[in-house]
This record gives structure tokens, C-alpha cells and sequence, in this order.
């Protein structure tokens, strides 16, 4: 196990310490009795909250997409997408539309299987289509369990 950083721990430390300044603030402006100060407490105090599930709700798909491409690595099933880039790294627009095709049939074709939809994932992110490239990902990793 390694030992974490000084910077990290440096940075956690002044995390906390804007966590509780806030809090702080957010319930001072809850006992003020004036309305406009109690509705800013509270979303001082509930923002932070929303922060954290969403940052949660990226972690665990992260961790997922994780899983499945190592698990794909394993099998040994990565794909050859087929699309063409140019030096930026930017797909050439009728290579991604071929290979597209061919991917999104695959998918329609294959609605149970998770690699259809892994491969049609990493198409869509080619392509630079990256919210549907996320909502093929979510497709994989549930079929994938």
C-alpha cells in the first residue's frame, strides 16, 4: 500500500476546512428568522450534498466502465473500430460513419449482448458523440452483470 502524498492530504485538510466555514455559514444564515437568509442557508448547506451524489454517481460509473474494459482486455475481445483519424486525433467524419453503421447495427442486432453495446460505446466516443457514448457504456455494464 503506498503512502498517500503530502499535497493530498494538504488538499483534504483545506476541503474539510471549507466544509465547515460553509456549514457554519449556512446554519448562521438559518437562525437569522429572515426568510431570504433561511432559503440561502439551506442551499448552502444542500449544495455541497448534491455535489457529493454526483460526484458518487460518476465515481461508480467510472469504476464500472473500469471493470467492463478490463474484462474485456481479458477475453481478449477488444475491437478494431475501424474509423480512421486525422493527426488531431479527430475521426475522418465518413470512416466514423461506416464504421458507425456497422457498430449500431451490431447493437440493434445483438440487444443482449454487452459487447455489441461496449463496442458501439467506444464507436460513439470515436465519433466525439460523448452522451451516447456514456448511455451505451451504461447499456454494457448492465448487461455485463
Amino acid at each position: 500500500m503506498t503512502r498517500p502524498k503530502i499535497g493530498a492530504l494538504v488538499m483534504t485538510a483545506l476541503l474539510v476546512v471549507y466544509v465547515i466555514l460553509l456549514a457554519n455559514t449556512g446554519f448562521s444564515l438559518l437562525l437569522t428568522g429572515i426568510l431570504v437568509a433561511q432559503i440561502m442557508g439551506t442551499l448552502i448547506l444542500a449544495f455541497p450534498l448534491v455535489g457529493l451524489l454526483v460526484i458518487f454517481v460518476e465515481l461508480k460509473f467510472g469504476l464500472a466502465a473500469q471493470r467492463l474494459v478490463e474484462r474485456v482486455e481479458a477475453e481478449g475481445t477488444w475491437p478494431d473500430l475501424g474509423i480512421e483519424t486525422r493527426p488531431s486525433g479527430r475521426a475522418v467524419r465518413a470512416s466514423a460513419d461506416a464504421a458507425f453503421a456497422k457498430w449500431s447495427a451490431a447493437a440493434e442486432q445483438n440487444q443482449s449482448d454487452f459487447h455489441a453495446w461496449f463496442n458501439l460505446s467506444l464507436a460513439y466516443d470515436a465519433c466525439g458523440d460523448r452522451r451516447r457514448a456514456r448511455s451505451a457504456m451504461r447499456r454494457a455494464i448492465a448487461l455485463a452483470k
